[in-house]
């Protein structure tokens, strides 16, 4: 018996060492986003903002009027209303990204009209545009739009993430896009 104990008192921590790696929380779950999750249409609030998605139609070509400035591609636009909760501190969508499958795409910085980066109140809805320049297979399926204040990475803050299919989505030839703005009551 004297010699079987080590053995037994050996195995007895390898067992306890394996659960308590099998309990022990993984880097993304001890740094990730907390995602606050909602349907197309509804309104979905985080720590950091509120934001409902409203709209959204494919364009073979994206316009800005104001600044002469057009792309052909295939381009998703996402009609999307905005706010702060809380504070208007650093209060602006810095990060806006959409995932299709396993692909994330990030809204473009090409048009000068965007959601992206104007500054958010509180209780006062911005209504404002991000649009994905998309390559051209991406026509169908379901994306997630994820919305968060931070900029490059919502680590260890909160993503706000609207699930929506691209199959509904009208297809128009051209949209002209303008600059967001303030909505009224």
């Amino acid at each position: 018996m004297r010699r079987a104990l080590p053995w037994i008192l050996g195995g007895l921590l390898v067992i306890a060492a394996g659960a308590i790696t099998a309990v022990t929380p993984d880097d993304e779950s001890l740094v990730g986003a907390t995602v606050q999750r909602g349907s197309f249409g509804d309104t979905v609030e985080s720590r950091t903002l509120i934001a409902t998605a409203s709209d959204a139609t494919f364009a073979d070509e994206l316009a800005v009027p104001s600044s002469d400035w057009s792309a052909d591609g295939n381009w998703l636009i996402v009609t999307v209303v905005a706010s702060a909760p809380t504070t208007e501190v650093d209060s602006a969508i810095q990060l806006a990204t959409l995932v299709v499958g396993d692909r994330v795409f990030h809204s473009s910085e090409r048009p000068s009209a965007s959601l992206k980066g104007t500054p958010l109140r509180v209780g006062i809805d911005t209504v404002g545009t991000l649009a994905f320049e998309l390559p051209p297979d991406v026509t169908t399926g379901t994306a997630e739009l994820r919305l968060t204040t931070s900029y490059v990475t919502p680590e260890l803050d909160d993503l706000v993430a609207i699930p929506f299919a691209l199959d509904d989505l009208e297809r128009t030839a051209s949209i002209e896009l303008v600059d967001s703005g303030v909505s009224a009551p």
